[in-house]
């Protein structure tokens, strides 16, 4: 006869399988990294291994915490997106070898935002002891809201770390053209455009000359910063009319399902319907 425990065991991998396989490969792979910077005496990126795996752990605790449950879909993008960002991202250069490697993971942030977002109402919506229930629109728009503040507060921590740092986290633009009123000869309020710029010289304090070579002029985190906020906005517009449909269809919604999380301690089991919520309907 099997031990109760090692039942538990099997039937988390067979209803999880999907998810305890990747994230076996992706620490194994996240040690090895680790071992081979500490070889490299490189410590600032064995830091960020060790965040990484503490990262790993966070919708595990989260789903006992909580009591949640993390579909696998949702969980595995977690995880891949986590390894993105840190390993491949940061250790592994990708944002400087792969331009657009920040314009997705910034995509992806928007929309893993708003899946939260989304589910934070949405299991009180279907939680037996809630005191309100929202339409499917309002639920829409909380999600969409809660991803762009994150991503807000985000640009906001990237400027406070370039600002104090010098860390360069809102990545510089070469431009060709710019318009200033800083340009206007008589000091109004007109705005003066630059056309065809092919280089800048920066001259310091001490009269030291720089000619940049960069075959323009240095935009700094501007553009960066609203490429990121734009592409955030995708990805939390889309998730947002994800999850519309999946209210208005009392979550029988078989995609959306694989993004939003449910409570355990609802009356109602975790995968039936919810309730059609009334129209504006808050109690």
């Amino acid at each position: 006869m099997d031990h109760p425990k090692l039942e538990e065991w099997k039937a988390v991998w067979r209803e999880r399988r999907s998810v305890t396989m990747v994230y076996i490969l992706l620490r194994i792979s996240v040690v090895l990294v680790m071992l081979a910077q500490i070889f490299n005496g490189n410590f600032e990126n064995v830091f960020l291994c060790v965040l990484t795996l503490i990262l790993f752990m966070m919708p595990s605790v989260l789903e006992k915490k909580l009591d949640i449950t993390l579909p696998n879909t949702l969980e595995i993008i977690i995880l891949l997106f986590i390894y993105a960002a840190e390993i491949m991202g940061e250790i592994g250069a990708y944002y400087v070898t792969f331009p657009y490697w920040d314009t997705v993971l910034h995509t992806l942030n928007g929309f893993l935002c708003a899946a939260i977002g989304f589910s934070l109402l949405d299991i009180l919506n279907r939680h037996s002891e809630a005191r309100f229930h929202l339409s499917p629109l309002y639920l829409a728009i909380v999600a969409f809201c809660f991803s762009m503040t994150v991503g807000v507060i985000w640009e906001f921590f990237e400027c406070t770390m370039d600002q104090l740092f010098f860390l360069d986290m809102q990545k510089d633009t070469v431009v060709n053209t710019i318009g200033s009123i800083m340009l206007d000869p008589t000091g109004g309020n007109t705005s003066t455009v630059l056309k065809n710029i092919t280089d800048v010289i920066v001259v310091q304090a001490d009269g030291t000359q720089t000619a940049l070579g960069l075959g323009g002029y240095l935009d700094i985190g501007l553009l960066d910063t609203m490429e990121d906020l734009f592409v955030n906005f995708i990805g939390a517009l889309t998730f947002s009319i994800i999850g519309y449909f999946y209210v208005c269809s009392r979550g029988e919604n078989k995609f959306a399902k694989r993004f939003i999380p449910v409570a355990n301690n609802s009356t109602r089991p975790k995968d039936a319907p919810s309730k059609a919520p009334e129209k504006n309907e808050i109690e």
